[in-house]
């Protein structure tokens, strides 16, 4: 069995956002800005809530990252859509490591419930999704439950995050 990396720097991740590591036509992360992952600090086939697999992320916040200076003026907060953009980025990503092929696109989420924010003031800015079910077939699909947290405190939930990867026929 091929032994996979478990773990991933910001140099790494975006030959992701390139295209390099799982090929053309395979899932990829998005280029800067859109890339809200600055390491994968662990991925795994086991573990996590459901024992089916896990994946931690980070992204580092300074003030001056783009989405502050838009959103709010006078007000600044990181969009919580860009957090669960992370989150879905993330589920893709593990798909590719799995070795699934096809284009990866988010599909949908159950529920979210907000809790805090990501300000200009936090340091760290922690991601998991622990994996429910990986289906494998014309379509690749991956469901998990997925939390953000802002220097380790709970700032939103995301339940029933999938994400396929879609071959071309």
């Amino acid at each position: 069995m091929e032994q996979r990396q478990s773990s991933y720097t910001y140099e790494e991740i975006l030959t992701c956002s390139r295209g390099e590591m799982f090929g053309p036509g395979n899932p990829q992360l998005p280029l800067p800005p859109m890339l809200m992952l600055d390491r994968i600090t662990h991925i795994s086939e086991e573990g996590g809530e459901h024992n089916k697999g896990m994946i931690r992320a980070e992204y580092d916040i300074n003030p001056e990252r783009w989405f502050f200076d838009c959103h709010f003026a006078g007000d600044p907060v990181m969009p919580g859509c860009l957090g669960l953009d992370a989150l879905w980025q993330m589920t893709g990503f593990y798909l590719g490591w799995l070795g699934l092929e096809g284009k990866g696109r988010a599909i949908s989420v159950g529920e979210i419930k907000f809790s805090g924010m990501i300000t200009p003031d936090i340091k760290t800015v922690t991601y998991g999704v622990d994996f429910k079910r990986v289906m494998k077939g014309r379509l690749n699909l991956s469901i998990g439950d997925g939390w953000v947290k802002a220097d380790d405190n709970v700032v939103f939930v995301a339940k029933d995050l999938r994400v396929g990867a879609f071959k071309d026929s």
